[in-house]
């Protein structure tokens, strides 16, 4: 069984900043994918950021430049830096991965989610 494990949210001021961590445990043969999507009050759930199975990171155009995405392959974990937060980025952050196990071929997981609450 594989579990993502958020940390890292809370209330934070307009301006502020917080740091995400999202750490994979299981039989994790590999991971193809790994990153953040959010869903505030009402809404559908967003992408946020992300590292493609390539390698590569996509965000989204509300957070690019303000939020950063990083990753410590051997630890199974990937982090998220949200800087000048606004109150538009509240919302519950919510880890995704793609993983292989021994037993699964790749597929979705998600985490529990973890709340951001941006004041104005």
């Amino acid at each position: 069984q594989v579990q993502l494990v958020e940390s890292g949210g809370g209330l934070v001021q307009a301006g502020g900043s917080l740091r995400l961590s999202c750490a994979a445990s299981g039989s994790i043969v590999s991971i193809n994918a790994m990153g953040w999507y959010r869903q505030a009050p009402g809404k559908q759930r967003e992408l946020v950021a992300v590292f493609t199975s390539g390698g590569i990171t996509n965000y989204a155009d509300s957070v690019t430049g303000r939020f950063t995405i990083s990753r410590d392959t051997a630890k199974n974990t990937v982090y998220l830096q949200l800087n000048n937060l606004k109150p538009e980025d509240t919302a519950v952050y919510y880890c995704n991965a793609e993983i292989r196990t021994r037993i699964y071929a790749p597929r979705v997981y998600w985490g529990q989610g973890t709340q951001v609450t941006v004041s104005s």
